[in-house]
C-alpha cells in the first residue's frame, strides 16, 4: 500500500528548533525524525509515500531526495498551500492515491514496524489504531462495540471509554466521499475527526489495537525522551 504522511504544519509548539525547520526534520540521534518514519514504513513493506508538506516544504522535498539516494523509494512532495485542517491536509492526496487503498500517519509520530504491517489490511473496511490510556480526557477517545467504531469524542469531560485515536490508519477510497462531506469546525479548521464519524456512522470504521511503541513529537522536551528510547531500541 501506498502510505500518506501528513507533514504540513508549522509546529509552533516547538519553537525556536522550528524556526528554520519543519517540525518532522528535527534531529533525533543525528538523524530528521520523518527518517525514522520512512525507514519503519520501508520496514513494513511500504515504498510509495505521499508526503503532505507546507510550511517549508522546499527543505522535506530536499530531505527526500536526500533519503532516496539511501533506500529506493517513491516520496512525492503533495502541497498543501494553507494549513487548514487535517481532513484539508488529506484532501490533498486524492489524486496521488486514487482509488487504492492507503495508509496515513501523521509526520511527526513514529509507530513500530509490526502495527504499520498490521494496519495495512487489504478489505472493504476502513481502520483506525488505538490504544487504552488512563488519561484518557487529552485525547481524542474512541467509542467501540466490539470491532466497529461507533463515535469519535474528542478530550471527552466525562468517561465515554478509554481508548485513545494514535492517529494511524488505513482507509479505503470510501474516505474521499467522507473528506467532501466535511464542514468547518468550530476553531475553522476541516478535521479528519468528522469524516471518520461519517465513516463510523456507516459502519465502515473498524478498531485495531496498538501493540508495539508509539512516539510522539509534540514538544520540546519530547526531543530528549525519543532520543532515550530509540537508543535503548538501537534504532
Amino acid at each position: 500500500m501506498k502510505a500518506i504522511i501528513l507533514a504540513a504544519g508549522k509546529g509552533t509548539r516547538m519553537l525556536p528548533l522550528t524556526e528554520t525547520i519543519p517540525k518532522v526534520l528535527i534531529p533525533v540521534n543525528g538523524k530528521p525524525f520523518l527518517w525514522y518514519v520512512l525507514e519503519n514504513l520501508r520496514k513494513a513493506g511500504i515504498t510509495e509515500y505521499g508526503i503532505v508538506a507546507g510550511y517549508m516544504k522546499e527543505k522535506v522535498e530536499q530531505f527526500c531526495a536526500e533519503y532516496r539516494k539511501e533506500h529506493p523509494c517513491q516520496a512525492t512532495i503533495l502541497h498543501q498551500s494553507e494549513q487548514r485542517g487535517t481532513a484539508h491536509a488529506l484532501q490533498q492526496a486524492r489524486k496521488f492515491c486514487g482509488l487504492e487503498q492507503f495508509i496515513v500517519q501523521g509526520g511527526d509520530n513514529l509507530f513500530a514496524v509490526e502495527d504499520l504491517k498490521t494496519i495495512q489490511k487489504d478489505d472493504s473496511f476502513c481502520y483506525i489504531m488505538g490504544k487504552e490510556e488512563q488519561q484518557w480526557q487529552k485525547y481524542g477517545v474512541l467509542v467501540l462495540e466490539g470491532k466497529n467504531v461507533v463515535k469519535i469524542v474528542e478530550k471527552p469531560p466525562k468517561f465515554v471509554g478509554n481508548v485513545i485515536n494514535t492517529g494511524l490508519y488505513k482507509f479505503t477510497p470510501e474516505i474521499w466521499q467522507a473528506l467532501d462531506k466535511v464542514q468547518l469546525s468550530p476553531r475553522g479548521e476541516y478535521e479528519l475527526t468528522d469524516a471518520l464519524t461519517l465513516l463510523a456512522e456507516k459502519k465502515k470504521l473498524r478498531y485495531l489495537p496498538l501493540k508495539g511503541y508509539w512516539l510522539d513529537l509534540g514538544t520540546n522536551g519530547d526531543v530528549s525522551k525519543i532520543e532515550a528510547f530509540l537508543r535503548t531500541k538501537s534504532i
